[in-house]
């Protein structure tokens, strides 16, 4: 499995702002990591990526500013559409939907992009947001969206035969969306491979696959090996793993839990919130602030069984009690895509996009801090993840 860190976290929304971060940011985590070549998930925002995709000279730039900085890009996020690191982003983050021609464009313009910075011999991977979030979302969305995916499908079949390059887009299932869990990908997708659809509302599953965010996967309290054996089962593929934790509280009733969780609390992105309930229910919450409620109301959780939380916890960084992190799960995940049909050919992102909305204790005081901090969570996941070998090197 080939290793990169999501750069996401880092706000660039223009080229000169990713030629910067890759100065700044990746060139010194590849030399703290100790590697001698590191995988970057590059974040291209769609004006940059429409940009790319129409000037070979940009691209060249960008390209020569990888060899410099020995950073090589096999997987793209096409998650956030734009403005990612703006003081609110919340739901907007989901928009535009996959029922707007604007999504499909953006992500062929990434797809054409990524394929023409691959290395030799390398397919690339393209995570993408779940159709939507969950309302609205008519019958008539769910149809263009499927036309969308098809005509993905045979643009994609069209790129590899045209560059001899393949490129898979990963749909990523995230807590509220349309596509809410894994089973809900799954679902989706495998009913719409089958020879009795028509080619215009067909979707292929050589170039579209689920991309495992196991932040997610743990939020859902989805048990892993069970996951990733639907998702092959199905006949479809793990295209790309993103490496992330989510916050745990085993026990919301515990003395200064709830204070615990609530400094995780802020702005700028959502923060969904799931409880498992005695019986195996799995209770839903839109952000953690109205799961906690407050003094003068019921919180919209009751708080009588364990708690997940979306947000995206360092993956070396051990949470103090009473709270932890979902690493065990980020783990079994890989353990299983790793043994799975095509799981060596599977991405793997580490997506810590939250450094810069941490609490104050554990939020990194300047560069150097964020550098040390990257580092240390790739080193992680080379040691806990992913033999010596499974390393770009």
């Amino acid at each position: 499995m080939l290793l990169s860190y999501c750069t996401n976290v880092h706000p660039a929304e223009d080229l000169d702002g990713v030629l910067d971060q890759l100065a700044r940011y990746a060139g010194p985590v590849r030399e703290a990591a100790g590697l001698d070549t590191l995988g970057v998930g590059l974040w291209l925002p769609a004006e940059l990526a429409h940009r790319l995709d129409t000037s070979p000279a940009d691209r060249e730039r960008l390209r020569a500013a990888l060899a410099e900085h020995r950073l090589q890009v096999h997987t793209l996020n096409a998650f956030p559409y734009g403005g990612f690191h703006r003081d609110v982003v919340k739901l907007a983050v989901y928009s535009p939907t996959w029922a707007e021609r604007a999504r499909l464009d953006y992500v062929l313009a990434c797809a054409r992009v990524l394929a023409d910075l691959l290395p030799e011999g390398t397919a690339g991977s393209i995570s993408t947001l779940p159709l939507a979030w969950r309302a609205p979302w008519t019958r008539a969305d769910d149809d263009e969206a499927t036309r969308a995916f098809a005509t993905l499908s045979a643009e994609l079949r069209a790129l590899a035969e045209r560059t001899g390059r393949t490129v898979r887009v990963a749909v990523e299932p995230e807590p509220g969306c349309v596509l809410d869990t894994v089973e809900d990908v799954v679902s989706w997708l495998a009913a719409r491979t089958g020879p009795e659809w028509p080619a215009d509302r067909r979707i292929d599953p050589e170039h579209v696959g689920v991309c495992l965010d196991t932040c997610h996967l743990a939020v859902s309290f989805a048990d892993p090996a069970g996951a990733v054996r639907r998702i092959t089962d199905a006949g479809l593929r793990v295209v790309k793993v993103q490496a992330s934790a989510a916050l745990e509280v085993a026990d919301v009733s515990a003395p200064g839990a709830r204070e615990a969780v609530g400094r995780f609390v802020e702005q700028r992105y959502l923060h969904q919130v799931r409880e498992l309930t005695a019986s195996g229910d799995v209770l839903a919450s839109d952000d953690l602030p109205v799961a906690l409620g407050d003094a003068a109301r019921r919180p919209a959780l009751p708080g009588q069984g364990p708690w997940r939380v979306h947000f995206h916890v360092p993956l070396h960084h051990e949470p103090a009690a009473p709270l932890t992190a979902t690493t065990q799960v980020l783990r079994d995940a890989v353990d299983a895509v790793r043994a799975a049909p095509h799981g060596a050919e599977a991405h793997l992102d580490v997506e810590t996009y939250t450094w810069s909305v941490l609490p104050p204790d554990v939020l990194p005081s300047g560069e150097g801090e964020l550098v040390a901090g990257i580092a240390a969570e790739l080193r992680w996941a080379t040691d806990h993840l992913l033999t010596t070998e499974g390393i770009t090197a």
